[in-house]
This record gives structure tokens, sequence and C-alpha cells, in this order.
């Protein structure tokens, strides 16, 4: 039963291709239903007098999407931001900035899913209060998919919503990556790297680009 917190020493002997694996070994768990058993109570305790997150994991608001199931993480192990389709503006950027440079993180995972509800508005072209300038992050990953997929350009097309939601999440990073010199600079030093994933909803995969 996992009952230690993830240490500052333990964090800086990580290393971006480490951590990934972690996620990705903790995925295979969790598609076979056998995650890792806490005590809660321990990491709670042991995590107050601070954390070292080897991670941050930008993720969609879908209620379907449990980030620290979907990777098999306790207390204590990952930052997890989450706005409705995975985009990146200057506050998500800003906390993954600290997530990094602050507190140490080795990997950015931006997590798509199947099926995303905001990809889909975007598609359609949806116009509703503040959701609008909210899938205004989105509609420049859709605008490219629409050269690339045939019509109908809307939610009924599958081909065409898979395609946005894979260019959101590769559009995404290179927001982040154009938008932040400082993890630029970090994963250009091999301290942190930057990922890609859509998480299928039937299996609980997350397929990795």
């Amino acid at each position: 039963m996992r009952k230690d917190i993830l240490t500052q020493d333990a964090q800086a002997a990580l290393t971006p291709s480490s951590v990934l694996e972690q996620l990705k070994t903790g995925n295979a768990r969790y598609t076979t239903n056998n995650l890792t058993q806490a005590d809660h109570n321990e990491l709670r305790m042991a995590s107050v007098s601070g954390q070292a997150p080897k991670a941050i994991v930008l993720s969609c608001i879908d209620s379907r999407v449990v980030v620290e199931d979907v990777f098999d993480q306790k207390l204590g192990d990952i930052f997890v931001a989450r706005v409705a389709g995975n985009f990146a503006n200057t506050d998500i950027i800003a906390s993954m900035e600290y997530a990094c440079k602050v507190a140490g993180s080795k990997l950015i995972v931006v997590l798509g899913h199947e099926g995303c509800g905001a990809v889909k508005a975007a598609c359609d072209g949806v116009q509703l209060g503040n959701i609008t300038s909210l899938l205004a992050n989105i509609q420049p990953a859709v605008d490219v998919v629409k050269s690339q997929v045939s019509e109908p350009h809307n939610s009924q097309n599958t081909d065409f919503v898979n395609a946005s939601i894979l260019k959101n999440v590769s559009h995404t990073i290179a927001q982040i990556r154009s938008m932040s010199p400082i993890l630029a600079e970090l994963e250009s030093a091999g301290d942190i790297a930057i990922m890609g994933g859509v998480y299928q909803l039937a299996s609980g995969e997350v397929h990795w680009i």
C-alpha cells in the first residue's frame, strides 16, 4: 500500500523520460483495473510540509477524465490544470512555469480526450455567452483541419471531430512553447519534456502523440 509522498530528493532524481514511463505504466494499470492502493491519511499528513509533483497535466474539465486515476497517480504526485478544451492561455502557462521552474516538475502533458464537447462545439461554431470566447482558443486547430478532412465540417462528422481533437493538442503544445520562453528553455536543456495524448473514453487508454 502506498504511504510515501513524493519528496524533493525523489523528484530531483527523476528525468522527463522516467516520469513519462511512470505515467504510461500507471495508465496500463488503470486500463486493467489494477490501481495502486494507498493510505490517503498517511499521504495527506506527509504532504502538509510541502509538495514536489513530478508532472503537470493540462486536461479538459470533462468529468469522465479523472486525471489522477487515468495515470494511477496519488496525492502529491502531479499538478493538474483543467479547462474545457484543454487549451493554453496566459494563466495556464503561468501555472506550468510555476510547476516546472519553481516546483521542479519534469513533464508537461496536454491531455485531450475522445468525444470532447468543447471541440465539438468549436466544430459547430457555437456562440453562447462566455463560451464563445472560450471556443475561440480551440478554433485555430479546427480551422486547420477543415483543409485536411472532407465535409461536413461539424460535430456529426466523427473523422472531423477526431482530427480536430488531435490538432488541438498539438496546437496547444506549440502555444506553450511559443508563449513561454521559460518552458522552451527548460525543454531545450532537457530538464523537462512536453508531451501530448488523447484519452479514449471506453478503453481508458491514452494514445500518445
